[in-house]
């Protein structure tokens, strides 16, 4: 047993560093702590900003609140991004990632720079837009989940392409990705998740130079499973994150299965 609270086993996939925690809240709060050291030393470190993109979902809620109780975060230096956005979904509407995460952490810690993905502009020129800001400069840190198909970000099966030329794109959804939307209570029926996205694609995300993931929960177990043990492919996006050099994994002993 590790001296971090509620800590069960450290395992290894591949490049991929994974952290079982005991309860879903203490491994948020575990999550919340690494991601804190990464930003303070990279502050300390660079001359420069942190460039971060955060992923907006249920699961990654206990990373947020820890977040905001982390002390010693300049965040005025941070660029903050998000990777994915539904097509056509009003940015005030209560499932617009981009409402999700200014009330769950920019609103509270207030980065020096948001930038949010629009699911109502002209897609190819969104798709544009935000491709420019991330080429910018090189993000630092990725905050991620995987979905209960393997998706990263809106990556689904269908769509995943580990040399995607492109850094963000629109894309069908396939419709367990959707039915993971009402699964997690973000819509009341399927009708109402929305067909389309905006996404960064995977060699946008693997790009970054530290992944941090957080996945939660028995409903994402036969998924991570599947991230862990399968062979790399684009019939479980989330394979390819055990070949990033810098990559945790944040999970519980539901998900994991011990």
């Amino acid at each position: 047993m590790d001296d971090r609270e509620g800590l069960l086993a450290v395992k290894k996939a591949e490049r991929m560093s994974i952290q079982i925690y005991s309860s879903r809240s203490l491994m948020g709060a575990a999550a919340a702590v690494q991601v804190g050291e990464y930003m303070r030393r990279l502050l300390e470190e660079k001359d420069r900003r942190v460039r971060m993109v955060f992923a907006a979902a249920p699961s990654q809620s206990e990373l947020y609140e820890g977040l905001v109780r982390e002390q010693g975060i300049d965040w005025s230096r941070v660029d903050a991004f998000h990777m994915d956005e539904y097509i056509g979904l009003d940015s005030a509407a209560p499932q617009s990632f981009g409402t999700y995460l200014t009330a769950r952490l920019f609103s509270r810690v207030k980065p020096g720079r948001v930038e949010l993905l629009d699911g109502m502009a002209d897609v190819e020129q969104e798709c544009a837009r935000y491709s420019e800001l991330l080429r910018e400069a090189p993000i630092d840190i990725v905050c991620l989940g995987i979905g209960e198909n393997g998706h990263i970000a809106f990556n689904d099966p269908p769509v995943a392409d580990f040399n995607d030329p492109a850094l963000v794109k629109a894309v069908l959804l396939e419709e367990a990705c959707r039915c993971q939307q009402v699964n997690d209570g973000c819509f009341s029926r399927l009708e109402e998740v929305p067909a389309h996205a905006l996404t960064l694609t995977i060699p946008a995300l693997m790009a970054a130079g530290q992944l941090v993931g957080i996945v939660p929960g028995g409903s994402k177990r036969s998924a991570l499973q599947a991230a862990l043990q399968d062979p790399v492919s684009t019939a479980c996006p989330a394979t390819i994150l055990r070949s990033h050099p810098d990559m945790v994994l944040f999970t519980d002993r539901e998900a994991f299965g011990l």
